[in-house]
């Protein structure tokens, strides 16, 4: 399967069809995505929560945001992948910002980066693209800044803050991003900036309109039973079938009933012989 390109993304707008976008934290993982043809993965800093046990992805850093790229990447080495910059890691500065997302291409092996925010970090993704690094831009809800908003939630259910969200699309297309990720947004802003802008708009939680959707696999995957976001879908439950078979193992375990003699490896009929004479000769028969 050949790689796709913005090129390809660009003409899958054009022509209408879905851009097919996932998150994926670990090689394994990422070959699954790989194996069912997933257009685009992004190793999000949302790792921050789903592998790495915080309660949001501020703690996440540089270090932790290669490592796990370059784990993606070795999983699904022939698909598009997109590397998240962590909190900190652009806001202080230009230089780097440029320096930081290098790390995730050179690195980490990711295609491109994204990182979050609107007309505030159009100088920022202008430099990053001009280095010759592919920026995509992240607007709406976003997390890094969620305690801004007043936690989690949906962006642009105003109208003055629906057109902010809209200009913030059309001052990143400008700026060079060749994407923008769309998150927690009506799906009626969403159609606004999908018709302004000539790159691909891809949603999360942003309805129908967009080019293309993106979920967190974990979720989608129905990996967690407290919390399930509204926009949401589960294609399964997880979390029930892998407890279920850790419980299985467990009482297995306990009860004799794992390992038998079918997942023992053998020894040849003369080994055995000369291992049994070996330990009488030592005394340790």
């Amino acid at each position: 399967m050949a790689k796709k390109t913005i090129l390809d993304f660009m003409e899958m707008k054009r022509k209408g069809e879905k851009i097919v976008y996932l998150t994926a934290y670990n090689a394994q993982m990422a070959r699954f995505e790989e194996a069912v043809g997933v257009d685009m993965i992004l190793v999000g800093d949302s790792v921050g929560n789903t592998d790495l046990g915080y309660d949001s992805t501020l703690p996440v850093t540089m270090e932790d945001m290669v490592t796990f790229t370059a784990a993606v990447r070795r999983g699904a080495p022939n698909t598009f992948i997109v590397g998240d910059m962590p909190f900190m890691s652009y806001q202080t500065s230009i230089e780097e910002a440029i320096y930081n997302a290098g790390r995730l291409i050179k690195e980490g092996g990711a295609d491109a980066i994204k990182l979050e925010g609107g007309a505030v970090v159009t100088d920022t993704v202008r430099a990053i693209n001009e280095a010759g690094i592919l920026v995509m831009g992240h607007i709406g809800l976003t997390p890094q800044s969620a305690a801004q908003f007043g936690g989690w939630k949906a962006q642009g259910r105003d109208a003055e803050q629906a057109v902010k969200i809209v200009k913030d699309a059309l001052a990143l297309e400008e700026a060079g991003a060749f994407s923008i990720l769309v998150e927690g947004v009506p799906g009626a802003v969403s159609q606004v900036i999908r018709d302004k802008c000539s790159i691909p708009i891809l949603g999360i939680g942003a309805g129908a309109p967009c080019d293309g959707q993106l979920l967190i696999v974990y979720d989608m995957l129905g990996m967690y039973e407290t919390f399930k976001p509204k926009f949401v879908k589960r294609y399964g439950n997880l979390a029930k079938d892998i407890k279920e078979m850790l419980a299985q193992y467990c009482q297995e375990v306990r009860g004799g009933q794992f390992p038998t003699r079918e997942y023992e490896y053998g020894m040849p009929a003369e080994a055995a012989d000369e291992f049994q004479r070996l330990l009488e000769e030592e005394g340790l028969a």
